[in-house]
Formats: structure tokens, sequence, C-alpha cells
């Protein structure tokens, strides 16, 4: 399933800690949308749904829905801080295509084009942060 770096552990980790309580864990899914034809979401959630899995990476709980699942299954995520600014990193083994700012990917077939205008990637076609 899903497997988190180190750096995006401590992120993570603050983050959970800045809600209060309020949050027991994060979301990971994948919906429809952005050029290449599918997106990564990320979000706080107080508890896990009936269909999710349930992942603990120490004192960090994700929650990943059953039809997301099979498109990140593998899927590495990282944290990382650069000169364009700092975000997670999705490494998916499944994606086929990806749209040059890595913020959509398909998993069967060509992706999409990725243009500012369409989907409000940036310029950098190297850029794989969120």
């Amino acid at each position: 399933m899903v497997i988190l770096t180190d750096a995006a552990v401590s992120t993570l980790e603050q983050v959970l800690a800045k809600s209060g309580g309020a949050a027991a864990g994060l979301r990971i899914a994948v919906t429809d949308g952005g050029c290449a034809g599918m997106k990564y979401q990320m979000g706080l959630e107080a508890a896990a749904g009936d269909d999710d899995a349930v992942l603990s990476f120490g004192p960090v709980t994700i929650f990943v829905d059953s039809g997301s699942q099979p498109y990140l299954d593998g899927v590495v995520v990282d944290f990382v801080e650069g000169i364009e600014g700092s975000g997670f990193k999705f490494d998916n083994p499944n994606a086929t295509s990806s749209c040059g700012c890595g913020k959509s990917f398909s998993a069967g077939g060509p992706g999409g084009s990725c243009s500012t205008a369409s989907s409000g990637c940036g310029p950098s076609p190297s850029s794989t942060t969120h």
C-alpha cells in the first residue's frame, strides 16, 4: 500500500499535532481530474471510514478508501523542500503517464497534456510537489 518517508512522517506528525486532536489521521485519495485524468487528494480526517485501509507510521495514521487503494499500491509519499517551495511528492509505480507538474497521473493509456490554462499546472515540467 502507501509508504511514507521519514520526512513525510515528521511533517505529518507536526500537522496532526497542530489539529489539537481534532484529526485522527490523514486521508490520501485518488479522484478523477487533473490534466492526466486522475489526481491526488490529501486531507485531515476525524475518523476512518467503513471501507478504509488504516495504515500506521509511528504517530501518523493514514486512511485510504477502497476505491483509491489500487491506484496507491506501492506509492511512496515524500515531503520535499526546495527553492521552488515545499510539498508532498508522490512516486507512483502504477502511473503510466503523468502531468508535467506531477499533480495528476494516468494509470492506463496516455495522459493528457499539461497546460496552465486547463489545469493550473506550473511552468516547470520537472516539478512533482504539492
